[in-house]
């Protein structure tokens, strides 16, 4: 970072009639020969979840250690190798039946953040547990715009039965503020992108919105005057993050727009794709990660889940030859065929996160990168399932967290270790003091100290 005599708040945002745009971190924001702690002190935590478990074969690899070779799943991240670690042997004890008999899926999508078993039940009286994500929030999330940011691709019910019994709350929302509430996650990019930049009542129904969306300026427009006030402030390297940033938002507001232009589509078997979500789902899950990546930049938020796709998802994979329904092509019985097309959905889910890890990489941010800044969890609440099973489950991390965690390795938990613990460990890189989530026993050894 380079120090300047310019002094801009963190705060600092571009207004105009209904629109406020945050900025990134500008060389204006540190004061004249101050340290550079300040720029490092804000670590952001995400999890994004993908659903129906993996091709455990494909995504495990042999060795621990620094000299493990990447699997067919994992070589997306080859890039990032330095930046991440796998880590096996990690369990969700209370996504087990516990006596509840079937429901998995819905048990995985609620208990994955959580820790906690969820009560079986179709009606109002759902019950689990707070998440992980909502635990930071409660305690960090007043220093940001949005105390957390809830992002979801894929369509779905909030009320009634989604899974042997189980509440479709369950198999949505990933993110939890309590026992009984649930976090829905927002899978309409016009409602984020209003949400993070602009004024709209995001409550409204999403034709008004979009209607009203498609009537007027660019948010960019709107606060021209503020954008041009604040480059004549600045120095050139601050000019150029600018530019590269606002460049950024408005490549997503159009991005938007031309799928608005497109209407609503209908996607078999039995999905309907909300105004303004593109045709193409890597298209889809890319402006996904684009807006999370701008909020996180922008020091909107620090805290963020993404559900990929929810639990039981029939979605079809057709850009990778696989015209299969998800979920039950994730009921593979070790058959070759099965596994193979199951392995090559996993890839392409791999390709869209290695696309977010790779525009954190080239953030800059105060004196390393975004991504230096971030713990960015990825991964699923089942591993083999065809089996159900909720143990040694597909998890890798990104990020250093502000240099508090030794990446560039598989590390193995010979003895079953509660996912929760994992969190724990989260936190309190955050430095949030946490007791307990779920059912954690303590922090992750490994990780602690190093």
């Amino acid at each position: 970072m380079i120090s300047t005599g310019k002094h801009l708040h963190r705060r600092t945002f571009l207004r105009g009639l209904g629109a406020t745009v945050a900025l990134p971190l500008l060389d204006a924001m540190v004061p004249a020969f101050a340290a550079t702690s300040a720029a490092k002190s804000a670590v952001r935590i995400s999890f994004t979840y993908v659903p129906n478990g993996m091709a455990m074969g494909d995504w495990t690899p042999a060795a621990a250690g620094k000299n493990y070779e990447l699997t067919p799943i994992l070589k997306a991240f080859e890039p990032y190798r330095q930046d991440m670690l796998v880590l096996s042997g990690l369990m969700d004890h209370n996504g087990n039946a516990l006596g509840d008999g079937g429901g998995d899926h819905a048990r995985a999508g609620a208990s994955f953040l959580t820790g906690a078993h969820a009560k079986k039940t179709s009606g109002k009286d759902i019950h689990v547990g707070i998440s992980v994500d909502q635990v930071a929030a409660q305690a960090v999330g007043s220093a940001t715009r949005f105390a957390s940011l809830e992002l979801g691709c894929e369509d779905s019910r909030t009320v009634g039965n989604c899974d042997s019994g189980y509440s479709c709350a369950y198999t949505n929302s990933l993110s939890w503020r309590g026992p009984s509430t649930p976090n829905p996650p927002e899978n309409n990019p016009r409602a984020v992108f209003e949400r993070l930049f602009g004024g709209e009542d995001i409550t409204l129904p999403a034709e008004i919105r979009a209607k009203r969306a498609m009537d007027r300026k660019s948010i960019l427009d709107i606060v021209l005057d503020d954008s041009k006030e604040l480059m004549g402030k600045v120095g050139g390297s601050d000019r150029r993050k600018l530019d590269e940033y606002l460049t950024s938002v408005r490549d997503i507001e159009t991005r938007i727009q031309n799928a608005e232009s497109k209407g609503v589509i209908e996607v078999t078997p039995g999905f309907e794709k909300p105004i303004g979500v593109p045709f193409d789902f890597s298209d889809y899950v890319k402006l996904m990660y684009d807006l999370q990546y701008l909020a996180f930049r922008a020091d909107l938020t620090r805290i963020a889940t993404t559900v990929v796709g929810r639990e039981g998802s029939l979605r079809t994979y057709n850009e990778v030859g696989v015209p299969d329904g998800h979920h039950p092509l994730s009921h593979h019985g070790n058959r070759p065929d099965w596994l193979e097309k199951m392995s090559r959905v996993n890839q392409l889910h791999a390709r869209q996160f290695a696309y977010f890890i790779g525009k954190l990489k080239s953030t800059e941010d105060g004196d390393g990168t975004l991504l230096d800044r971030c713990l960015l969890l990825y991964g699923s609440g089942l591993s083999d399932s065809s089996r159900h099973l909720h143990e040694n489950l597909p998890i890798v991390l990104f990020g250093r967290g502000n240099s508090s965690i030794k990446t560039g390795q598989h590390i193995v938990y010979e003895k079953p270790t509660p996912m929760a613990n994992l969190y724990l460990t989260m936190l309190d890189k955050m430095g949030i003091q946490a007791e307990r989530i779920g059912d954690s026993t303590g922090k992750l050894d490994q990780l602690i100290g190093v």
